[in-house]
């Protein structure tokens, strides 16, 4: 799969579909990845919000930087509107997956 995706500008040699056994973290550390796709997840829905976002959108998102780690994500979520136990918030966030992928099916198709 990734041969596909990666094209002939790179080559994949023989014992590459195992390699992931070797990367302790996806075996010995569960849901480690599982903050990876929230936390692209919860961007792409700042995101979204950002793109309908009326005037104060730049105070808020500065804020929830400086607070870095001291707060919950619901807490620096909430000035968004956003809310990640509701299904809503993450199917905002893959919409814009969706549109990046629509994107660029299009721009195959005029190839």
């Amino acid at each position: 799969m990734q041969a596909e995706s990666l094209g002939p500008a790179i080559r994949i040699s023989e014992g590459y579909e195992t390699y992931w056994t070797y990367i302790p973290h996806f075996i010995h550390s569960p849901f480690y990845v599982y903050a990876y796709a929230f936390g692209d997840c919860l961007v792409n829905s700042l995101y979204a919000v950002y793109q309908n976002a009326e005037k104060g959108f730049q105070e808020k998102y500065f804020e929830l930087l400086k607070a870095g780690g001291t707060k919950h994500h619901s807490e620096l979520l909430a000035p968004f509107g956003l809310d990640a136990t509701d299904p809503s918030f993450w199917a905002q966030g893959l919409s814009m997956l969706e549109g990046l992928i629509d994107e660029l099916e299009a721009l195959d198709r005029q190839a």
